[in-house]
């Protein structure tokens, strides 16, 4: 029996470690055992590319290298622990995915849309999420919330109109493709917030593994 993947996207500020939390013992309590990881990272491999990608020193990468970087991680990512886990019946949980790529190397960079569709077939084949879960806040709020945590990665560093851009890609993917997405309204208060979550993956919890 296949395990399950879920992705957990958002912009910057939404929240997504305090819900990554709630939403990993949800599924706990429902009896599956679930994998926690993130990306760019998730294996040792992937987690020195990611301290190349938000390391701050690094503000001049050019767009292409960013984007084949990202890929590298996931191609690693899936290899050693996706691909494995989901086999074994594990539940997968992803701090981002690659709907992350289409929306801040695509909307973010302004990078081809083809392009990512192209290495996301090299990499992943025929594997997608199972379930994404967009946490969504206006750039002004998630940016704010961002400023008051630590010292800003080189993501965290790119003009207000770059953010505007990420979103407006998140929000693209998630209304071609409702069926897998569930946008999360979370500039609610948490307990408004796990309240959606909670609703969003009951359906999933209650189906079990797919075959």
């Amino acid at each position: 029996m296949r395990g399950r993947l879920i992705t957990v996207e958002g912009g910057e500020g939404v929240g997504k470690t305090t819900n990554l939390n709630y939403i990993r013992d949800l599924i706990e309590k429902s009896g599956k055992i679930v994998r926690s990881t993130r990306e760019p990272g998730g294996t040792p491999l992937g987690e020195r590319i990611r301290e190349l990608l938000l390391d701050p020193a690094e503000q001049g990468m050019a767009a292409d290298c960013e984007l084949l970087l990202m890929f590298a991680a996931r191609a690693e990512h899936l290899d050693k622990l996706i691909c494995p886990a989901l086999a074994a019946g594990e539940w997968v949980l992803c701090d981002r995915f690659t709907d992350a790529t289409y929306a801040y190397q695509g909307g973010g960079r302004g990078l081809s849309k083809q392009r990512i569709i192209e290495l996301e077939q090299m990499v992943q084949g025929d594997l997608r999420p199972d379930l994404t879960l967009l946490l969504d806040v206006p750039v002004e709020i998630g940016l704010k919330r961002a400023g008051e945590r630590s010292r800003p990665d080189r993501f965290e560093q790119e003009a207000y109109d770059f953010f505007e851009r990420v979103r407006a890609a998140y929000l693209e993917r998630a209304a071609a493709e409702p069926g897998r997405f569930r946008i999360i309204d979370a500039s609610q208060p948490l307990a408004a917030v796990q309240a959606q979550i909670r609703e969003a993956l009951a359906p999933l919890l209650q189906a079990g593994a797919a075959a």
